[in-house]
């Protein structure tokens, strides 16, 4: 019967062994110590002053655990069968330095006690040695039911857990076939009880409440039906026994059957029999699957936490960066497409910007220039305006061209500004200035041919003006009987030779300032001209410059960034490899944790189930 459970067992040990996990392995191999002992260990356990000691007295019908006069149970009572009485204090040696307690089999040494002192040696008062291990107290008795195989363990109240004796490993649940949580009728189950009861079937499958002194109770059914109630509500799936020791006790000193009957103990044997019986069967099955849980939960646990930190690892590790590198290529793409739209618009937008600037300035120097010869003679003002439009021309040019300077150096902060991501300055080594021999360069103006109002000229239109004058108003005369030539035709041709002059002075004086509009205008053409085409050199210049500059700037951080995207790329390739090789292995792993674990939950599909006994009223 045990071949099926041994070797889901057996595989299981190999599981924690192949895991390196020694601590497992040690608790899997006392587990199979114990399964393969045909003894039944049944470990009693609950809050003190509830009748543990009396219970196992009761069940075993003898005082083997002291009781009453405010005893108190410090050390672990071990009831087990001996051909006589005998009563030892069993210390377990403490373990060597470094080496883990239970990680060997060591010799427990034994004390006799008397039997007068059992009382003495629970107290935890005699036959400890000082400085030892654990240490609990070994009570033998020639009883059937002892000699059957079943093992009784009294154990400290619960709030006594962190005492010296709750310490020892022979109280360890994990150790038991049998739990018997004892809770007296006086109350429902509490809190506490109801999580320890819970935290123990975690590790142990095999759990009973004991609901004690229900001769103290009238209505401990009703106290029993809601301990039932609360059972189920917490999911907890034991059975209840409500039992009374002292009614055992009495029925057994008058050989009472039906007070036996109702002392309800005739129910917890038969379940303490019906375990030892099945210890190697269902009780068994049960265990092993209970360690299969155990064992494959903790053996998974760090395989889960292992991918969930590959899993972080991935969004920050080598991919990480990989990513993070084939974004800054990315942007380093998007970068250098815009400082080359950036550069080229700015260029064009500057070339614009200049021309109409200077054309705004000649245009102003040219107003000015109307203004001015609508009134003066050229003959008389031209020296004086050449020396004026050449010092306008020449400001024109050089607040033209600082304009140029400064939007040049705009223009290289503007590009630069697309590189500001990698942290320093970028801008070029350079520098423009205003040239020197800016006024040399300008275009020379030439001082237009002027028509003069000469004495001849003058003299030749007065003649030609009087005669018309004279001849008109002499023939005139001549009606009246007076020569063609007298005083009144004399003058009157003098007067029209004077008006002529002046007709033909402001004529000319009109085609002098016409002429020399037309020659400025031209002159202001060439200035144009040549300015603009020396801005558009210069600006084509700096265009090409900073188009140099930021092409090597671009060249030198794409091989970086190239160069750390090839790293990352191998990187991130290795450590894939690496973590898909030991995502295989984790999953392998867990793969046969499930078979393992599947294979245990096998064990208990035809278990039959446990015996649900109730005292009769």
């Amino acid at each position: 019967m045990a071949g099926i459970w041994l070797d889901v067992l057996d595989e299981i040990a190999r599981t924690c062994a192949a895991h390196g996990r020694g601590d497992l392995l040690q608790t899997v191999r006392q587990k199979r110590t114990q399964l393969l002992d045909p003894t039944l260990r049944v470990l009693v356990i609950g809050e003190p002053n509830q009748g543990k000691s009396q219970l196992i007295n009761a069940i075993i019908n003898a005082p083997a655990c002291p009781v009453g006069d405010g005893r108190t149970t410090v050390l672990p009572t071990v009831v087990q069968h001996a051909e006589a009485p005998a009563v030892a204090v069993a210390q377990v040696p403490p373990p060597a330095p470094g080496q883990p307690a239970g990680a060997a089999t060591v010799t427990v040494e034994r004390t006799p006690v008397a039997l007068n002192q059992v009382a003495a040696g629970v107290a935890g008062l005699v036959g400890r040695r000082p400085g030892g291990g654990p240490a609990y107290v070994e009570i033998g008795l020639p009883r059937a039911l002892l000699g059957a195989g079943v093992v009784l363990v009294d154990t400290p109240g619960t709030d006594e857990v962190t005492g010296i004796g709750a310490a020892a490993s022979v109280a360890a649940p994990a150790r038991a076939d049998t739990v018997l949580l004892v809770s007296d009728s006086t109350r429902e189950l509490s809190v506490a009880e109801l999580n320890m009861l819970l935290h123990i079937m975690r590790s142990h499958p095999n759990v009973l409440v004991v609901q004690s002194k229900t001769d103290l109770v009238a209505d401990w059914r009703t106290v029993a039906e809601r301990n039932r109630q609360h059972l189920a509500e917490a999911g907890v799936a034991a059975t209840l026994i409500p039992v009374s020791a002292a009614l055992r006790l009495r029925a057994a000193a008058a050989d009472d059957r039906a007070l036996n009957a109702e002392s309800g103990f005739p129910a917890l044997i038969a379940r303490l029999q019906h375990d030892l019986a099945g210890k190697a069967d269902h009780l068994a099955r049960a265990a092993v699957q209970t360690v299969a849980r155990t064992v494959v939960e903790q053996l998974a646990a760090p395989l889960r936490a292992e991918l969930a930190t590959q899993e972080a690892e991935e969004q920050s590790g080598p991919i990480s960066r990989l990513h993070a590198a084939q974004r800054e290529v990315d942007e380093l793409r998007r970068c250098s497409t815009r400082w080359q739209n950036t550069l080229t618009d700015e260029i064009t937008d500057l070339l614009a910007d200049l021309e109409y600037d200077l054309r705004d300035r000649t245009r102003q120097i040219l107003r000015a220039v109307d203004e001015a010869f609508d009134t003066a003679d050229p003959l008389v003002a031209w020296d004086t305006f050449q020396e004026w439009l050449e010092r306008s021309l020449v400001e024109a040019a050089e607040t033209n061209h600082e304009w140029l300077i400064q939007r040049c150096d705009w223009i290289a902060r503007r590009v630069a500004a697309n590189f500001d991501r990698y942290g320093y300055d970028v801008l070029p080594p350079w520098s423009m200035t205003m040239p020197e021999d800016i006024g040399e360069r300008l275009p020379e103006l030439q001082r237009p041919t002027i028509d003069r109002f000469t004495t001849g000229q003058k003299l030749f239109t007065g003649m030609k003006g009087s005669y018309g004058g004279m001849l008109m108003f002499g023939l005139a005369t001549t009606l009246a009987g007076m020569p063609m030539i007298n005083p009144v035709s004399v003058g009157i041709g003098a007067l029209f030779g004077g008006k002529s002059i002046r007709d033909e002075s402001k004529q000319l004086l009109r085609r002098r300032q016409a002429t020399v509009k037309t020659a400025i205008q031209r002159h202001v053409d060439d200035f144009f001209v040549r300015i603009i085409r020396d801005c558009r050199d210069a600006a084509r210049q700096v265009q090409r410059m900073l188009r140099d500059h930021f092409t090597g700037l671009t060249e030198e951080l794409q091989e970086a960034i190239v160069q750390s995207f090839r790293s990352a790329k191998q990187e991130a390739d290795t450590d894939a490899s690496l973590r898909e090789q030991r995502q295989r292995e984790i999953r392998l792993k867990m793969t046969r944790l499930a078979a393992v674990y599947e294979q245990a939950q096998q064990l208990t599909a035809a278990r039959s189930a446990p015996l649900l006994l109730e005292p009769q009223a």
